[in-house]
């Protein structure tokens, strides 16, 4: 028996079979063969059979009747394999039965080729059919799949879901198997909703060759299914006037569509899937409707587990970059005390998490002088560590560049500023000694003064009156300098507020004057008081955990 074959248009891979010896081509529902394109005549071109020979004959049509690309004239003979046209639909003609008839469905999961449409209409009563609707239509043709194949797909689909971990490929694997069991279908797609609330295409799968550019995707549907979390289905999605101000829905030719929802474990929902088909005569069904929102709840399933395994990835990921930038950053401090004669010293530092804002520095300058840095960015994470690394780099050069610490202290200041922090600031502390006079002198951006310890036992924050703006509130801010003389068994103490304002369980601050006193009790060696003042904070907070960066810097003069 021969038979045309649907390649291009509604229903592709469709066998269409030619009985008798003449056969009518067109759209009117008489017709032996009934083309669904509005184009197409309502009688358009008829097959005859004549001594064993198949010929095409155009009946008058208003667009022609093609074979093999040209349009005929009268009759023509059919050979095997012909292809036909006829307005938008393309025909293969085949004497005997083909071997392979259903064209092979092409997928992408790439989202790039999906364009959601804003669809809703101002005027419309209601874009979706409600649940489980059937529109129905008197005489419409029902395409089925048989039981074996259909409980074979739903196997495979079980398998594949219940070992899937990457998203891209469960999601592919999903519309294969779909394709296997509603086989009118002309495309699928599975569109999930994201943290920000946005709507992406995830995978796509088309039958129709005309369909391989840009899909229209209704975000009409999607929405009012994802808000529902009920599965629709329409059998005339394009006469159905609940459908009117959707324009992807009659651009494509919407002729039945199902959609169903991804809902999890928590009741929330997750995306969408549908499948339609622009075949007016292989319409979905009720039935249909139950498999793929059977279907829909294996997949929430499998997209919750397989997002909570990428974000899992991700996560080590994150953890291990941070990591390397916790050794990167603990890289640009100092990796020991410095040595230098008649003076010793001591330094902490503990970030709140892999990586923070607190620095400290100690730069060797000429003259046999040393400059002790610290500082605290505002914030705290991977971009008060991304700051504070470029201010490391900046106060270096300042420093050896600028023999006066408070012009080298305007330098810093006047380039922070500029270099584009918006809403970030430093505050700074300089501690210059000049272990040749015996002498620091202090430049103070905004920080908390340093505690000098004398020598007899007293505690008193040093350089107050001079401490100027943090670094990166006014450019032209002019710092001031602060000298001291320092005598055999002075302690100076830098600190950040991550030290001052330890917090334990009751909600008490450790303060500054606790830290006075414990500076005053001790008089032990400097690394010996730098591990009595970080072990009273530790005793102080208990078990509460670090809310804030901790530096400490501890130096002094050697008794004589």
């Amino acid at each position: 028996m021969a038979i045309l074959q649907l390649f291009k248009g509604g229903g592709v891979g469709e066998e269409l079979p030619i009985t008798g010896d003449r056969a009518v081509l067109g759209r009117h529902p008489d017709c032996d063969i009934v083309l669904d394109a509005a184009s197409v005549s309502r009688q358009h071109a008829q097959i005859l059979k004549d001594d064993a020979q198949y010929y095409v004959e155009d009946l008058h049509s208003r667009n022609g009747t093609f074979v093999n690309g040209r349009q005929i004239q009268g009759r023509q003979l059919l050979q095997n394999g012909d292809r036909l046209k006829i307005c938008d639909l393309a025909l293969t003609f085949y004497a005997d039965q083909p071997s392979d008839r259903l064209p092979e469905p092409t997928q992408t999961s790439s989202s790039g080729l999906a364009l959601m449409v804003d669809d809703a209409g101002s005027t419309a009563t209601s874009t979706i059919v409600s649940k489980l609707d059937v529109i129905s239509s008197h005489g419409s043709v029902r395409l089925t799949v048989n039981s074996e194949i259909k409980l074979r797909a739903m196997i495979e689909i079980a398998q594949n879901l219940g070992k899937a971990l990457s998203l891209d490929k469960v999601l592919a694997k999903l519309l294969d198997s779909l394709f296997k069991i509603f086989i009118q279908a002309d495309r699928g797609f599975v569109i999930l909703r994201q943290p920000d609330g946005s709507l992406v295409p995830k995978a796509i799968k088309h039958r129709r060759p005309d369909m391989e550019d840009k899909i229209r995707i209704s975000r009409t549907i999607v929405n009012q299914v994802i808000e529902s979390q009920e599965a629709v289905l329409s059998a005339d999605a394009t006469n159905d006037s609940r459908f009117d101000s959707s324009q992807s829905i009659a651009d494509l030719r919407i002729r039945s569509m199902m959609c169903a929802p991804l809902v999890d474990s928590e009741g929330n929902s997750l995306g969408v899937i549908q499948v339609d088909t622009g075949d007016q005569r292989h319409r979905f069904q009720r039935e249909d409707l139950d498999v793929l929102a059977s279907v829909a709840s294996q997949a929430a399933i499998a997209v919750d587990n397989a997002q909570l395994h990428e974000n899992a990835l991700k996560q080590q990921s994150l953890e291990r970059d941070l990591e390397l930038a916790h050794k990167v950053q603990r890289g640009l401090l100092p990796s020991a005390p410095p040595e230098l004669a008649g003076y010793h010293f001591f330094d902490f530092y503990e970030p709140a998490s892999q990586v923070g804002g607190d620095y400290y520095d100690y730069i060797e300058l000429p003259g046999n002088r040393l400059a002790v840095v610290l500082g605290d960015v505002s914030g705290k994470g991977v971009a008060a560590a991304l700051i504070m690394a470029k201010l490391s780099g900046e106060v270096r050069f300042c420093l050896a560049s600028e023999p006066d610490p408070a012009t080298a202290m305007n330098r810093i200041n006047t380039s922070f500023s500029r270099s584009g922090w918006q809403d970030r600031f430093v505050t700074f502390v300089l501690a210059l000694l000049d272990a040749n006079r015996h002498e620091i002198t202090l430049v103070n951006a905004g920080h908390m003064p340093p505690l000098l310890r004398h020598s007899q036992g007293g505690v008193e924050p040093v350089g107050s009156n001079q401490a100027g703006l943090p670094l990166g509130i006014d450019p032209e801010f002019q710092y001031q300098r602060h000298t001291h003389q320092f005598v055999p068994g002075d302690y100076l103490t830098l600190f950040t507020d991550g030290i001052s304002e330890a917090m334990n369980g009751a909600g008490e601050l450790y303060g500054l004057d606790r830290l006075r006193e414990q500076l005053a009790t001790q008089a032990a060696p400097v690394a010996g008081l730098g591990r009595f003042i970080l072990d009273d904070v530790k005793r102080f907070v208990g078990g509460r955990p670090q809310s804030d960066d901790m530096c400490l810097a501890c130096f002094g003069r050697a008794q004589e």
